[in-house]
């Protein structure tokens, strides 16, 4: 970083989640060249579920366990980054960043680029013998040999570290989502670790753009209530974040969406427990006294947010196997439909007495329903002639869950009348636990990949 910096850092958010378009990166960078001065692109892609099912992946292949779409996401624009001095930031190394750092590599090599400079943020991964002691008590379980993943979020600082120390690419685990913008900032600005006014600041600039086109009317749209203009071509939000931590949230010009007060407030809100105390491994960010400015057509300023110094504790995940979920659906139309989806669901309860079915017939009854079918049973069985009936039911043992995929395929001939386009999945399922670590038992650090 120069001496003298710039007044603005412009950060760009091309993906908010594993799967997202693999197209939104390039107008971010057209737009982070065309306005000169430091950018850097994110990719947000790691979720509870996503780090989980990475770990598995990494079972099966050692060099697997990263992000899948990895290639897909910056083979468009890895060179026009490098070429520009864009840095990029993401936590797409998800349960394998050394992995995902060479995979990197190697694509540069393949595009005929020069090795980049990538930094890989560890610390994250607390599934080694030294912390399950740790866990195993604060969880309040005695055995962890069943485990699949155990992740720490981890802060800012060692992406920041990182960047100063002359990363092109900077790969993370599981880092707070709000990182992947908190710690360049800090890096441009060279922001302290205990400025909790700033970090704040640049926390909730962040938090705008973690979940990438949704504060730009993606998860606003409501048709006839919550219009939103040019939806199919989305424009990914960038945040210009300035010297004090305050932002403006624009995107490129001529793409769709919309950025105003109300896309904004909402992703300002959203997973916000308590405005006035949002947790990060940072600082405490408060937001209860937060104000937001529209400065022009899709550009919105933050300002107003307060911070706290950082909790003591870091916040763990662990995941572990609980049972296999196996799900099926199946096709009734034309008179009496329903009442022969409705049959359909209990010849299935009469087969399978050793599950514990969930039943959902998509057209009549399925988002307002319950597990154990007591609202749907409730339901006056009606006239819907177009019905997809849904069954799902979780068991540990992979052989009897099994069984409802084939019980409901035995329904096309096994009746009712007119049943259609099964499609049967079975999978391993996860369950989730939460904890707090002390920060000392779950030290973060970066290594460059030579």
């Amino acid at each position: 970083m120069d001496a003298i910096r710039p007044a603005v850092l412009r950060v760009a958010s091309a993906a908010g989640f594993s799967g997202d378009r693999s197209d939104a990166a390039l107008p971010l960078v057209r737009e982070l060249q065309a306005c000169g001065g430091p950018g850097v692109l994110i990719f947000e892609t790691l979720a509870e579920r996503t780090l989980a099912l990475a770990q598995l992946a990494r079972r099966a292949d050692p060099e697997g366990g990263y992000e899948p779409m990895l290639d897909e996401l910056l083979r468009p624009v890895l060179a026009d980054c490098l070429a520009s001095g864009i840095a990029i930031v993401s936590n797409f190394g998800a349960a394998n960043p050394r992995g995902a750092a060479r995979r990197i590599r190697a694509l540069a090599a393949e595009l005929g680029l020069a090795p980049p400079r990538i930094a890989i943020v560890l610390g994250d991964d607390l599934s080694g013998p030294a912390q399950r002691a740790l866990l195993e008590k604060a969880l309040g379980e005695a055995d962890s040999s069943a485990w699949v993943s155990a992740n720490a979020y981890q802060g800012a600082a060692p992406i920041a570290e990182a960047l100063r120390s002359g990363a092109q690419i900077v790969v993370c685990g599981r880092v707070a989502d709000p990182a992947l913008v908190l710690g360049p900032a800090m890096a441009h600005f060279g922001w302290a670790a205990d400025d909790w006014d700033r970090l704040a600041r640049g926390t909730m600039a962040g938090h705008l753009l973690e979940c990438g086109a949704q504060v730009s009317g993606g998860y606003y749209a409501d048709p006839g209530y919550k219009d939103v203009p040019g939806l199919a071509q989305l424009g990914y939000p960038i945040a210009e974040i300035d010297a004090d931590g305050g932002c403006v949230i624009t995107k490129p010009p001529g793409s769709g969406g919309r950025i105003d007060r109300h896309t904004v407030t909402e992703q300002l809100l959203y997973e916000l427990h308590d405005p006035a105390a949002y947790l990060t491994p940072d600082v405490i960010a408060d937001v209860s006294a937060a104000e937001l400015h529209e400065e022009g057509p899709d550009r919105v300023r933050l300002s107003g947010v307060r911070g706290h110094p950082r909790p003591d504790t870091l916040k763990v995940n662990v995941c572990q196997p609980s049972g296999w979920l196996a799900e099926g659906e199946i096709s009734y139309a034309g008179p009496r439909a329903e009442g022969r989806a409705r049959l359909a669901a209990q010849v299935l309860r009469e087969r399978l007495p050793e599950l514990a079915l969930r039943v959902d017939l998509i057209g009549v009854a399925s988002l307002l329903g319950d597990d154990a079918g007591l609202w749907l049973d409730a339901q006056p069985a009606g006239a819907a002639r177009d019905v997809r009936l849904r069954i799902a039911a979780q068991h540990a043992d992979k052989a009897t869950a099994e069984r409802l995929c084939r019980e409901l395929n035995a329904l096309y001939t096994c009746g009712p009348a007119g049943g259609g386009g099964v499609r049967t999945a079975l999978r391993q399922r996860l369950a989730l636990a939460s904890c707090l670590l002390p920060r000392e038992a779950a030290p973060a650090w970066f290594e460059f990949l030579e």
